[in-house]
C-alpha cells in the first residue's frame, strides 16, 4: 500500500487524525476501533499488533464522556464496582483467546454478535415493556446483567469493535435507567474492559509505539469533542446513532472478515 511508504511525520499525523475521529465515535456511540484499526493495517501494521495497539490507544476516549457525566455516574458507584469482578475476568478471557487461540472462528460470530446487540439496543423499549412485570431487583434481571456484561467483556479483550453498542443493549434491557445514565455507565464499563486489556497486552509488549502515542493524544481530544456533541442532542437522536452504529459496524466485520 503507498500508505506504508509515507514520511513517519505524515503518519504520525493520520494517525492522530484517526484517534481523533476514533474518540468522538467512542464519545457517541462506540465504534472508534474501526476508525484505528484499519488506519493501522493501512500504514503496514499486521493485524495483531493493529488490534492490540488499538485497544490501548483509544483508553482516553472514554475520560471525556465520564467527566461529561458525572452526575449520573456518581449515582452508581455501588453498581459499577459490583461489575468490575465480572468486567476483569472476562477481558482477560478474552485476551487470552487472542494472543493463544486462532482468530478465525471467533471472528466469524463477531458480525452475529453485533447485530443481536444492535436489534437488542433497537427493541430494547418493547422488550422492557413486556418484563415490565418483573422488578429490576429481581435476582434474574441481576443476573442477566452480569453474565451480559461478563460476556461483552470476552468481547472486548478480544476485538472490542462495537463494544458500546453491546454493552448499552444489555443495559438496557437490565436496567430502569434513562438513556444519559447508561451513556455514562458505558463510558465507565468501557474504560474498565479496556484498561484491563490494555495491562495486558503491555506486559505481553508488540504495540506500535508511534501509533499508540498518537492515538492517546488524538482520542483524548475526539472523546472530549464526542460527549459535547451527544449532551446537545435529543435521546431519539442518539438512539437512532447508535442503532445506526450498530448497522454499519455488523455490516462492515460482514463484509470485511
Amino acid at each position: 500500500m503507498i500508505a506504508t511508504q509515507l514520511p513517519l511525520v505524515t503518519r504520525l499525523v493520520i494517525y492522530l487524525a484517526a484517534g481523533i475521529g476514533a474518540g468522538i465515535a467512542n464519545g457517541v456511540a462506540g465504534g472508534g476501533t474501526f476508525v484505528t484499526f484499519p488506519t493501522l493495517l493501512a500504514t503496514g501494521i499486521s493485524a495483531l499488533q493493529a488490534n492490540i495497539s488499538t485497544t490501548v490507544g483509544v483508553l482516553p476516549s472514554y475520560v471525556g464522556g465520564i467527566s461529561g457525566f458525572r452526575k449520573q455516574i456518581g449515582a452508581h458507584r455501588s453498581l459499577i464496582v459490583s461489575l468490575v469482578p465480572s468486567c476483569v475476568v472476562g477481558a482477560a478471557t478474552g485476551c487470552t483467546l487472542l494472543l493463544v487461540g486462532s482468530s478465525s472462528t471467533f471472528r466469524s460470530v463477531v458480525p452475529w454478535l453485533i447485530g443481536a446487540g444492535t436489534v437488542l439496543f433497537a427493541a430494547a423499549p418493547l422488550v422492557t415493556k413486556h418484563l415490565e412485570h418483573i422488578e429490576h431487583t429481581h435476582p434474574s434481571r441481576r443476573r442477566a446483567l452480569f453474565v451480559g456484561v461478563f460476556a461483552v467483556s470476552v468481547y472486548g479483550g478480544y476485538f472490542g469493535a462495537g463494544l458500546g453498542i453491546l454493552l448499552l443493549a444489555v443495559m438496557a434491557v437490565t436496567l430502569p435507567f434513562e438513556l444519559a445514565e447508561l451513556q455514562g455507565l458505558r463510558n465507565v464499563i468501557s474504560l474498565i474492559i479496556n484498561l484491563c486489556a490494555a495491562a495486558i497486552f503491555i506486559f505481553h509488549g508488540h504495540l506500535a509505539l508511534d501509533a499508540v502515542y498518537m492515538l492517546l493524544v488524538g482520542t483524548l481530544i475526539g472523546g472530549w469533542l464526542g460527549t459535547l456533541l451527544i449532551k446537545r442532542l435529543s435521546p431519539q437522536v442518539v438512539r437512532a446513532l447508535v442503532i445506526a452504529t450498530g448497522v454499519f459496524t455488523t455490516y462492515h466485520l460482514a463484509t470485511t472478515g
